[in-house]
């Protein structure tokens, strides 16, 4: 299947050195990819190419099977929505979702049904006589969502969208944005450095680093098979230690693991809280003392100081932390560890 939107050999360097170098990407019609990585590592720099607010060095950008390198951003089968709401405080709601509509020439009986169809999409119908200030952060992100929409774009680029919202309502646009975009069946590229968001909304995550490419793959596999460190870092909590690699399998104090990716010499083990298991301090695993019980709604995080190996955390059901208290000695096992090179 040909890709709706393909990214080939993209190369766009600044003069201080950011930027990204051979970036190749094939997004599928309807999916939604997501661009993840912290700032500087040139997921905004893809995500501006593919809009053409920025010229690339050298690579292309096809869309629908035409390269649109030498297309101008408002030709462009694209649109795009950015962490400011970019809204026009002095037009109404109305005036605002019609601008663009005005540029195609879209007459006006059409232009009100399609902004009453939209509006009903984002959740505020009725909502066309208000000013971008009387309504929320929230409600001005919708409506910067529904101009993007109203264009019917190939492919909608957002860049962090929602990062100037409070918790819960980011969560509520993240929720209502992937409805929008089953229904739609819209092609998506979603910019974020937030690892939540990413695993949430994604139907695949991009990890970037320093303008390359770390790692594309689901949600799924980001979380329990990090091809890398630096994605295994990155992505989730986890922790870290020394293991050493005999001929067993890898070492790490008492506990013995197998070596699945031949790796030889000394190499960092990472486990998830979520696979570490506490027992009483007879157990054969290796030996520490609770420092810190945090109850974080229905799981608890403990935090145990293992000897030779510093503190580690651990996630368990709630009600598994009532026979634990702080000081108490403990045994720690892994039921399942990620190994890596050490770096």
């Amino acid at each position: 299947m040909e890709a709706h939107l393909s990214i080939q050999k993209l190369t766009k360097r600044y003069k201080t050195g950011d930027g990204v170098t051979g970036i190749s990407l094939d997004v599928k019609k309807g999916e939604m990819i997501t661009l993840l990585g912290p700032s500087g590592c040139g997921k905004t720099t893809v995500l501006r190419s593919v809009g053409g607010f920025l010229d690339p060095d050298s690579g292309d950008i096809m869309i629908e099977g035409k390269s649109v390198l030498s297309t101008p951003p408002e030709k462009r089968p694209t649109s795009m929505v950015f962490q400011g709401y970019n809204l026009w405080p002095h037009m109404t709601v109305y005036e605002n979702l019609a601008f663009g509509l005005k540029i195609r020439k879209i007459r006006k009986a059409e232009r009100d049904k399609a902004i009453s169809e939209v509006l009903e999409l984002v959740r505020l119908p009725g909502s066309e006589k208000k000013y971008p200030g009387q309504l929320s952060g929230g409600q001005q992100q919708r409506i910067a969502v529904a101009r993007s929409l109203l264009l019917k774009p190939a492919v909608l680029l957002l860049d962090e969208p929602f990062s100037a919202l409070d918790a819960k309502l980011r969560h509520e646009m993240r929720e209502e944005l992937r409805e929008i975009q089953a229904e739609l069946g819209l092609t998506m590229v979603f910019v974020t450095h937030d690892q939540e968001e990413a695993l949430s909304i994604s139907d695949r995550i991009v990890v970037m680093n320093h303008g390359q490419i770390e790692q594309i793959a689901t949600p799924q596999e980001i979380y329990d098979e990090p091809k890398s460190l630096y994605v295994a870092q990155f992505i989730g909590k986890m922790n870290f230690m020394k293991g050493v690699i005999t001929e067993d399998g890898i070492q790490v104090g008492s506990l013995h693991f197998p070596n699945a990716t031949g790796l030889s010499g000394e190499v960092t083990v990472a486990v998830r809280p979520e696979d570490i298991v506490l027992e009483s301090s007879a157990g054969s695993g290796l030996h520490g003392i609770i420092k810190q019980i945090m109850v974080l709604g229905h799981y608890a995080e403990v935090s145990a100081d293992i000897r030779n190996y510093g503190v580690i955390r651990a996630f368990m059901a709630r009600d598994k932390v009532k026979e634990l208290q702080q000081g108490q000695e403990i045994s720690v096992q892994f039921s399942k560890i990620l190994a890596y090179p050490q770096g």
